[in-house]
């Protein structure tokens, strides 16, 4: 099923609305602007396989544009708007895309790049003028609103996070069915129970991997899309109560945001319309899960997979309940628990994860960095650390390039995060190795507090023997600083990295 099946048996449907202005895009006009762009695009020359980017905030066209390219077998980039003028003109050139998108909101950033982004035929803005730029609304609404003749499906090629360097292309085949064609059931109706009048709320930005896929499901069975341009903890409730939400996507650092709310905050609002609350993207703190199956009920579902596509491992609330910690057990493919060696290991000991039979990926235009993610059996991994328990249920310990080694003792940074972030006093932490001229490093926390006038040597020592109450002195942290804020993506994912190349930096300065 695609919106042209929806908009044909009710055209009036609202495919989305922007929750911040109500704006509403019902299915006929996503349908008539998505047509007329791939026929823009065929005018232009793209043909099966060529690329587009889009760099967009959460904008009323966004799915139009997606849809656009979905049905006219071209890939579609969706860059971060949060990423500067470089890693925006490297991630550009690196897809060779033919067609560039953005608004004038990215005027700043994108007004540079004309002239270093030789692929690009055709730049377009929205809302406003761009010197180099095209006028987007202009071009587009000169074409028909008919389908193209060649319809066939196209698919997103997306950037996994830079942490640690420029972020990789994850370039798929593209399908070779016919556009419109079932041939994999949709996970948002098989496990999530979403079908033509769910609601769904999307509160993360929609360039990313997992929001994308999901509302583009939604989209493709008929349910309606609440997008919010930003997430702020109490609109959110306020979302789920004034659009009678049903299904929605979440990253645990946004249930953090929400059960930090007074209670008399989060008690103004009924959330009782919630079926299913899926979250994924980072662990989730144990005791933050228990509060939100408390306070939401047994709504909640939590997948771990990534942008490759390699592996899709999930659980419901009472499976949870029943493993706490664990992100699920694989669903269409099979995990193995590697040593360094890349010797399997046994049940509860912890090593690298590898996936097999979930499907296939390859960084684009980097087989080093392909051939790293792979096992000598043909595996593949994304980078993540856990172990199995007896009953194949998956836990993660965390990511394999921020564990600390100290006087050669493997420590987890997640083990420490888990236990401050619940402290009453912090909002955010992250937590990573600095260097030890004794042990090689020692353990080091940078915590975010709610009020951040608290922020003091006092505080810093009751942080860390709140830790120690909690875990071995060795994991927790020799000495904590303060920030007003942490830098963190809009979907969740913490930039540890940035942090930790900064300590690291001034080390080596003072040597």
């Amino acid at each position: 099923m695609t919106p042209e099946d929806i908009a044909k048996k009710e055209p009036n449907r609202a495919a989305y609305i922007m929750a911040e202005t109500g704006e509403t895009v019902s299915y006929s006009n996503l349908e008539d602007h998505a047509n007329q762009a791939a026929q823009l695009f065929r005018s232009l020359g793209l043909k099966r396989g060529d690329h587009i980017a889009i760099l967009l905030e959460n904008h009323p066209w966004f799915f139009k544009l997606c849809w656009a390219a979905q049905r006219s077998g071209i890939y579609y980039t969706a860059i971060s708007w949060r990423l500067q003028q470089n890693e925006v003109e490297y991630i550009v050139n690196n897809c060779e895309a033919k067609i560039f998108i953005t608004s004038v909101e990215r005027k700043e950033v994108v007004q540079p790049l004309i002239g270093s982004m030789p692929n690009v035929k055709h730049c377009f803005v929205l809302d406003g003028q761009i010197e180099g730029f095209e006028d987007w609304e202009t071009a587009v609404s000169k074409m028909p609103s008919e389908k193209i003749a060649d319809q066939c499906e196209g698919t997103a090629m997306l950037y996994s996070s830079g942490t640690t360097g420029y972020p990789k292309g994850v370039k798929r085949p593209l399908p070779e069915h016919e556009y419109g064609e079932e041939v994999a059931p949709n996970l948002m109706s098989v496990l999530y129970g979403a079908e033509e009048g769910s609601i769904y709320l999307s509160p993360a930005p929609l360039y990313h991997a997992a929001p994308l896929a999901f509302t583009m499901s939604c989209l493709r069975m008929g349910v309606t899309v609440v997008v919010m341009q930003h997430f702020e903890a109490e609109y959110a409730l306020q979302c789920i109560q004034d659009y009678r939400i049903t299904h929605s996507q979440w990253v645990p650092t946004m249930f953090v945001r929400m059960l930090k709310l007074p209670d008399e905050v989060r008690a103004k609002y009924d959330v009782g319309s919630l079926k299913v609350a899926i979250h994924a993207a980072a662990p989730c703190p144990i005791p933050i899960k228990e509060q939100m199956i408390n306070w939401w009920g047994n709504v909640i579902f939590e997948y771990y997979a990534g942008t490759e596509g390699n592996g899709f491992v999930q659980l419901n609330s009472e499976e949870w309940l029943l493993h706490k910690g664990s992100v699920g057990k694989p669903l269409n493919c099979e995990i193995h628990i590697c040593d360094d060696q890349g010797q399997e290991l046994p049940v509860g000991e912890s090593g690298t994860i590898y996936f097999s039979g979930g499907g296939e990926f390859e960084y684009y235009k980097d087989a080093e960095k392909t051939s790293g993610s792979r096992h000598e059996q043909g595996w593949s991994t994304l980078g993540d650390v856990g172990y199995l328990d007896e009953d194949g249920y998956l836990y993660l310990t965390d990511r394999k390039h921020f564990m600390i080694i100290s006087g050669g003792v493997n420590i987890y940074p997640q083990e420490a995060e888990n236990v401050l972030i619940n402290h009453e006093d912090v909002l955010d932490v992250a937590v990573f190795g600095v260097p030890n001229s004794d042990f090689g490093e020692e353990v080091k926390a940078v915590v975010q507090l709610k009020n951040n006038e608290e922020a003091s040597t006092m505080m810093e020592v009751k942080l860390m023997d709140y830790c120690r109450e909690h875990l071995s002195h060795i994991k927790c942290p020799r000495s904590i600083d303060f920030r007003e804020e942490l830098p963190r993506h809009p979907t969740g994912k913490l930039y540890k990295r940035l942090l930790k190349d900064e300590y690291w930096e001034k080390a080596e300065a003072t040597d």
